[in-house]
């Protein structure tokens, strides 16, 4: 015979269970956001595009929450686990921690939604810069150390992880310029104000036409589609592989129901043609996953890169 105390709890987290359901089938009740970096950034652009496409399955209006980058995950962390506050962050806000303390743990106080897309970064220089190619920025580096000035984004930023690993992978000191965001970064190589930058490849892509800037290498294994003509770095520097990656993000313990049906239609979306063409078009490539697969996705670049980051931040 069970007794009163096991009927109790039984019955407790049956209603507690029911509760979730109840909320899960209801979802969503009221306008979703989705808090990400400011206007006109790398984050912004897949979260717009993902706003407007999941607006009408889900039958709510899903908005833009545009912050300033230091605060989107913190914000996003400590709001309730309901589903309608998300967070579509780069690999900044899991590659971030190792560099700089952060009030939150990327993977503790978040449920991974998915993966949203992947695009390899583009190595360019301006065009005063005396290197034609990734062996000769090599060769000058080693000449000048310390002389190339790297534009470069927040600490854990994509284009910061690029330059610290192909600093350590190839053996050269450069000087990183931290910038407040991508868009002041390229405006600063574009005038001549640094040398060098990585970026992604949409990004890029109409400076590299124009002749403002020259392409030296992409960061993905093999020559990318996304960067066509354009070497791989990993021909010049063994190994060098750095990508920029963007995925969503919802509070931790936010209800399995709330998780899949986010998931579903963020997956139906990407996976759409419709998708494919516009993310193409601007150099990236929509890259859908399960929570799980986020999860170990993230834990692999942290331990991959926890070493050389932590190096660079002096720690």
């Amino acid at each position: 015979m069970k007794s009163v105390f096991a009927v109790g709890v039984i019955s407790a987290l049956g209603a507690v269970c029911t509760v979730h359901w109840a909320r899960a089938q209801e979802y969503p009740a009221k306008t979703i956001r989705i808090v990400t970096s400011p206007i006109g950034g790398g984050n912004d652009f897949p979260a717009r595009l993902i706003a407007a496409a999941i607006t009408g399955p889900l039958g709510q209006q899903i908005v833009v929450d545009n912050r300033p980058t230091v605060l989107i995950a913190d914000i996003v962390a400590k709001s309730p686990p309901d589903g309608y506050t998300l967070l579509l962050s780069g690999s900044a806000h899991w590659i971030g921690p190792l560099v700089e303390k952060v009030n939150y743990d990327p993977i503790r106080d978040f449920q991974a939604l998915t993966l949203v897309d992947r695009s390899p970064n583009v190595l360019v220089v301006h065009p005063s810069l005396p290197a034609k190619n990734v062996k000769e920025m090599v060769a000058l580096a080693k000449a000048r150390p310390g002389d190339l000035n790297v534009a470069v984004g927040g600490a854990g930023s994509s284009n910061y992880v690029a330059a610290v690993l192909f600093s350590h992978m190839a053996g050269v000191t450069v000087t990183r310029i931290p910038y407040k965001g991508n868009a002041p970064a390229m405006t600063a190589l574009l005038s001549g104000e640094v040398q060098v930058m990585f970026s992604s490849a949409g990004a890029v892509a109409p400076h590299m036409q124009s002749g403002r800037l020259r392409a030296l290498g992409v960061s993905s294994p093999q020559a990318s589609p996304l960067a066509p003509g354009v070497p791989s770095i990993g021909a010049s520097v063994p190994g060098y592989v750095s990508e920029v990656l963007h995925a969503m993000f919802a509070p931790a313990k936010t209800p399995p129901a709330i998780v899949s049906k986010l998931n579903t239609e963020i997956h139906r979306y990407l996976r759409s043609q419709q998708a494919k063409d516009i993310f193409i078009r601007a150099g990236i490539d929509p890259s859908p996953s399960t929570p799980e697969e986020l999860v170990e996705i993230m834990n692999a670049e942290v331990a991959r890169l926890a070493k050389v980051m932590k190096a660079a931040a002096g720690k």
